[in-house]
């Protein structure tokens, strides 16, 4: 077995300021971990599209995804939130970083492959239809979903997303939608600050207390999850892949290592193999603090291999 691994030089161009925890570093670390790991071996390499107006359009407000446009810079920085800025290089890597996740979806659903790794940047959990925010200009998942919905027809789909923030982006697009199942665990009080616990007909909420550490992340999982997948029965599962809940990174204050993250890949797998045909589609959210970040994709990856 083979992973499709998508990514786009444009992705490493995308600069928000030296101090800024989402860094080009974050890609180039992948790539030396999966070096040095001989996993270099599994991946199929692919360079992603450029996501379309009407792909984004499917998830985003069109005015929205206009404003974005019409917004970035020629030169300098220029500031959408308190954290999320465009240099001049942004707009040309939010589009590759969708469009990887698009083009993920043709290679599994065209069985080409079976599982798919989008390492792309910025991330996109955070992007509602209409608002930017937490370092996401466009949802990256969102599209890829929408994408499997519309052009292939797909009735069930799940969204399975670890990131130490709330994917509240993800929510908020998918939120009334019977097809999509959307299952997010994070770190509360965090930000975006979202309801605790408050879950709806197609959303699973698991709100974790800071500290909390392997066995209480691996329970709840089970608690939460497991059970309202089965009943689901997804035909495509979709990972917003974040590791910023590793004990290392400092963004949050969340106890996890690369074997939880090699856990619950595993446990997706399964769920997957069961219902999807094995069918996964993976994409990188959060995870700054290096070398946990690409430890933490690694053990991802070989959970998905297994």
């Amino acid at each position: 077995m083979t992973i499709a691994f998508i990514t786009h030089p444009a992705c490493r161009l995308h600069q928000m300021g030296d101090a800024h925890p989402d860094s080009p570093a974050r890609l180039a670390a992948i790539e030396d971990e999966i070096i040095a790991t001989g996993l270099e071996f599994a991946l199929r390499r692919h360079d992603a599209p450029a996501a379309s107006r009407e792909q984004l359009a499917r998830v985003h407000d069109p005015a929205y995804v206009e404003r974005v446009f019409a917004l970035a810079p020629e030169q300098d920085l220029v500031w959408l939130d308190q954290d999320t800025a465009m240099n001049p290089h942004t707009l040309n890597a939010a589009l590759h970083a969708a469009g990887a996740v698009v083009q993920a979806v043709d290679l599994v659903l065209e069985n080409d492959e079976r599982c798919a790794f989008c390492s792309v940047r910025p991330p996109g959990h955070h992007a509602e239809r209409a608002n930017t925010m937490g370092f996401c200009f466009f949802n990256n998942i969102a599209v890829g979903a929408a994408h499997a919905l519309d052009r292939y027809r797909l009735q069930r789909i799940a969204v399975l997303d670890f990131d130490v923030h709330h994917g509240n982006g993800t929510e908020d697009i998918f939120r009334d939608d019977p097809r999509v199942l959307f299952c997010s665990s994070f770190q509360h009080p965090c930000f975006p600050y979202p309801d605790a616990g408050v879950s709806g007909e197609h959303t699973v909420k698991t709100p974790l207390d800071p500290g909390t550490g392997s066995q209480t992340f691996r329970n709840r999982i089970s608690d939460d999850w497991f059970d309202r997948l089965a009943t689901f029965g997804p035909e495509l599962v979709f990972i917003s892949a974040g590791f910023d809940a590793h004990w290392q990174d400092d963004i949050a204050d969340l106890n996890l290592g690369e074997q939880d993250f090699g856990w619950i890949t595993g446990k997706i797998r399964e769920i997957a193999d069961t219902h999807a045909g094995g069918r996964i589609i993976s994409v990188l959210e959060g995870g700054y603090a290096l070398p946990a970040l690409p430890r933490s994709v690694a053990a991802h990856l070989n959970a998905l291999l297994d």
